[in-house]
């Protein structure tokens, strides 16, 4: 054994995590979440072994994007190679456009205000 730590998952707060686990799964093309019984976690599984998870958080509230009297706390940087395409898909499953301004990247929220961004970096 190490005592390097490995990255387990990345964990969103949400008021329903297998909706936004699914949102998720269908803007990444991904597998369907597994959900817990009682519905209060869902994971999210890459094939390279990056997992999404996603917590019910009772009393969410949405980030704010760019203000900060609800700060973003963190955000997913999503690489793409078709941004056109992408933005149209993203659009199509839920997402809402924040900022469209920069060249290479724009901002989205999820279904529930999490900023992320596309990026053609």
């Amino acid at each position: 054994m190490s005592a390097k730590p490995k990255l387990g998952a990345v964990v969103l707060d949400c008021p329903d995590p297998a909706g936004l686990a699914g949102f998720y799964a269908r803007l990444l093309d991904l597998p369907e979440p597994k959900v817990d019984d009682d519905g209060s976690w869902a994971d999210l599984a890459d094939p390279s072994g990056v997992r999404v998870s996603f917590q019910r958080a009772e009393s969410y509230r949405a980030p704010e994007w760019p203000g900060q009297d609800v700060p973003q706390q963190f955000h997913l940087d999503l690489d793409v190679t078709d941004l056109e395409a992408a933005h149209t898909r993203a659009l199509s499953l839920g997402a809402k456009l924040l900022d469209d301004a920069p060249e290479r990247f724009r901002v989205y929220a999820d279904p529930v205000g999490h900023p992320f961004c596309l990026c053609a970096c």
